[in-house]
């Protein structure tokens, strides 16, 4: 399979994830008036799910190179 095709896959499952998550019945859960830290504890949730799926998304999106900073090393001549 391409890694182009692969790679839409995994952004699809991604979204369709963070759709569940985000919706009502999940959301409700952490509707409670309770604070951790001084904020709402929906808010963290939020802010949380989210960060979670920016960096998933970063994560599928990044390319994968080899390193800059290590280079191949010479093969040694023979002499005969």
């Amino acid at each position: 399979m391409p890694e182009a095709k692969r790679q839409n896959e995994r952004l699809v499952g991604i979204l369709i994830i963070g759709v569940i998550v985000l919706n009502y019945p999940l959301l409700s859960l952490f509707s409670k008036v309770k604070l951790i830290f001084g904020v709402p504890v929906l808010y963290l949730y939020i802010f949380a799910v989210w960060s979670i799926f920016i960096g998933c998304v970063a994560l599928v999106l990044e390319k994968k190179t080899s390193s800059p900073f290590v280079t191949p090393s010479p093969k040694p001549e023979k002499s005969e």
